[in-house]
């Protein structure tokens, strides 16, 4: 896989590079900031982009931006962000235009490089990995979007759009496939979703109602009460 880099903090983007490239990736350019950022990408029609939230010039939603615009410059390009913050916002921004081959991650949760670079690999093959931290954004945001749902249920959506399979949700919270299934069942009812057996179609329904305008979502909660 052809990979840009682009990450203005120099330790860290030196530890992606080393990290890609002995996985067996091709590291296409290395990049600080979001006009570089656009010229790699014009100049090395990469696969994927790796890219920071918060960069140069302006150290706000620079890499974000320019992610969007390469997104649509380039419709196939897969791009998995990088960022301290969980901004439901941008990540909004970000989707305008389809979750496919999208990432979301936190650098102070990525934990350990196996699971990164399997979400690299889920994005790059048109699979959607958004952090549940983000997702919780959404349901603080606009006086609770998610109120629907029962803690348990917003708990499975925030796995489910973290991109793991029922099996790994169950595993992860220490219940049965069943009782996922179930949960599941009543998160699409809930939210007027259509199920769907494919993990990636299944995220982008969620992440395209949690992008919504609140006032759609805000109808759907108020019709429920």
């Amino acid at each position: 896989m052809r990979v840009v880099i682009a990450e203005d903090q120099v330790l860290l983007r030196d530890g992606l590079v080393r990290l890609l490239r002995a996985s067996g990736h091709e590291v296409v350019a290395q990049v600080g900031d979001a006009r570089s950022l656009v010229t790699a990408v014009n100049d090395g029609r990469p696969d994927l982009v790796l890219a920071d939230i918060r960069m140069p010039p302006d150290h706000l939603d620079d890499g974000a931006r320019a992610v969007a615009e390469l997104r649509r410059r380039f419709p196939t390009l897969a791009a998995l962000m990088l960022s301290d913050l969980a901004d439901p916002g941008l990540l909004a921004m970000l989707l305008r235009d389809g979750a496919q081959a999208f990432g979301y991650l936190l650098k102070d949760r990525v934990l350990d490089t196996t699971t990164f670079l399997h979400d690299l690999r889920a994005v790059a093959t048109g699979g959607t990995v958004i952090d549940p931290a983000v997702v919780d954004g959404f349901v603080r945001r606009d006086g609770g979007r998610l109120a629907v749902l029962t803690e348990r249920e917003r708990e499975v959506l925030g796995h489910v759009a973290a991109g793991r399979s029922n099996a790994g949700i169950a595993a992860a919270l220490f219940i049965s496939r069943r009782t996922v299934d179930a949960h599941l069942r009543a998160v699409f009812d809930k939210l007027d979703l259509a199920a769907d057996p494919d993990d990636n179609q299944r995220v982008r329904a969620v992440v395209t109602w949690l992008t919504a305008g609140p006032s759609s979502a805000g109808a759907r909660s108020d019709n429920t009460r």
